[in-house]
């Protein structure tokens, strides 16, 4: 069996109008969000490209909807704003032409809030609505001209007008330039019907009066969707691109507090007996290996208390050979999110483990408490310390724990002198 043909994306866009952009990520490459400098056209081309159908995203399918928002909101202001202006010319027919309008809005708001609504999205029924719009306007359009006198017909006209105008626009938008430019085509006999209901006179050039706007919109709802559908991509892509350098940062994280911490410690000189020192080897690398098989099963840590963290995290230092005297002031349970609690456990860790490398000591308090509009958590050994302008090498300050705490917004302070210990201050805001 032959590889399924690689579509355009743009073409899909043009032809399926918004919902193609549920297959947006289909069929990505790194140039497409290659950050390196490019033409403006080279770019557009890498976007306009292959696209891959086969498994469209439910999420965007379901947010494409959003994009027939403007046009209703449009109808709306427009024939509310064409009807003003009928008003002020005081012909006749007045009743007739307000009831349309009446319609015609109530028809957009019921649009609007079907378009709200917590139900589930079903596109049939969207296209059975498309379907029942396009009969309401050009029904609207019929009426009003056969009810008005011939002098108020080019602003009585206006009303439904707008109705069609952004006809064209929400069918260009929802599904595809075909659609819109059907509408385009069917309003030149439309309003050459209407001009013989009003007039009782078929006028072939006022049925090409008004095609110039209608093409218009046409013309602009087809840039608005290739722009929507184009950026979408190129934010899609970017967001995948920095999703991956993360997720690859995350793990290069990990693994410096896993499994490189371990063998820094094992590498550390033993005391006792070869064969203690074995033994003591040996649990460390099944303690790691544990740790290790539960952060690739679990991924992600189960919601628990800053306190309970901490207090984990002591108990893992513990065995490791590390005493932390963990005290805790009162503190709200939801002061911070689980994001910001895990950032600020994992910075405390590698603060704990540099304690445990280079202090020369194997005690340490760690004190977590409200200050400043957030948390604090500090970590105080009275260790052999060192020079800050000369700080011994794999003390990971600047990636391992300063970057950790930025990515959730906190900051981190690092106070040290020989003889004196060192002070980790690790903040966290609400």
């Amino acid at each position: 069996m032959s590889a399924p043909r690689a579509v355009s994306y743009l073409g899909t866009l043009l032809r399926r109008g918004a919902p193609a952009m549920a297959g947006v990520t289909g069929g990505l490459d790194d140039e497409v969000a290659d950050p390196a400098p490019a033409s403006p056209l080279r770019r557009m081309r890498r976007m306009a490209g292959p696209v891959d159908l086969a498994a469209p995203d439910n999420l965007l399918l379901r947010a494409t909807r959003y994009v027939a928002m403007v046009p209703l909101i449009y109808r709306v202001l427009a024939v509310a704003g064409a009807l003003a202006a009928f008003l002020a010319d005081g012909h006749g027919g007045v009743g007739l032409v307000v009831a349309v309008a009446a319609v015609v809005i109530a028809w957009n708001a019921h649009g609007l809030r079907w378009l709200f609504r917590s139900a589930p999205f079903h596109s049939r029924g969207a296209v059975w609505l498309l379907v029942a719009d396009v009969v309401v306007t050009v029904a609207a359009d019929l009426v009003v001209a056969a009810s008005v006198p011939g002098a108020a017909f080019a602003t009585a006209m206006q009303v439904p007008g707008k109705q069609l105008l952004g006809g064209v626009a929400l069918l260009t938008l929802a599904l595809g330039l075909g659609y819109g430019l059907g509408l385009v085509v069917l309003s030149i006999p439309l309003a050459g019907v209407a001009w013989w209901l009003n007039s009782g006179v078929f006028n072939v050039k006022q049925a090409f009066a008004g095609l110039g706007t209608i093409a218009g919109v046409l013309v602009t709802a087809t840039g608005a969707l290739v722009l929507l559908g184009l950026g979408t991509r190129l934010a899609l892509a970017y967001g995948i691109r920095h999703g991956r350098e993360a997720e690859r940062a995350r793990q290069q994280r990990m693994l410096h507090d896993t499994v490189l911490q371990t063998l820094e410690t094992m590498t550390l000189p033993g005391t006792g007996s070869s064969e203690h020192q074995l033994s003591e080897l040996r649990r460390l690398a099944r303690a790691q290996a544990m740790e290790l098989r539960q952060t690739i099963e679990s991924g992600t840590d189960g919601p628990s208390p800053l306190g309970e963290k901490l207090a984990a995290l002591a108990a893992e230092m513990a065995r490791d050979g590390l005493r932390a005297q963990l005290v805790m002031a009162e503190l709200d349970a939801d002061t911070l999110t689980e994001v910001r609690q895990v950032a600020i456990r994992d910075a405390a860790r590698e603060a704990l483990r540099n304690t445990l490398k280079h202090s020369g000591t194997d005690r340490v308090v760690v004190r977590a408490e409200e200050r400043d509009g957030g948390v604090a958590v500090v970590i105080r050994d009275h260790g052999v310390g060192f020079d800050e302008t000369d700080r011994p090498p794999g003390f990971g300050i600047s990636e391992s724990i300063t970057a950790r705490l930025a990515e959730a917004g906190g900051r981190a302070r690092v106070e040290s002198s020989p003889g004196s210990g060192t002070r980790v201050t690790l903040w966290m805001p609400r």
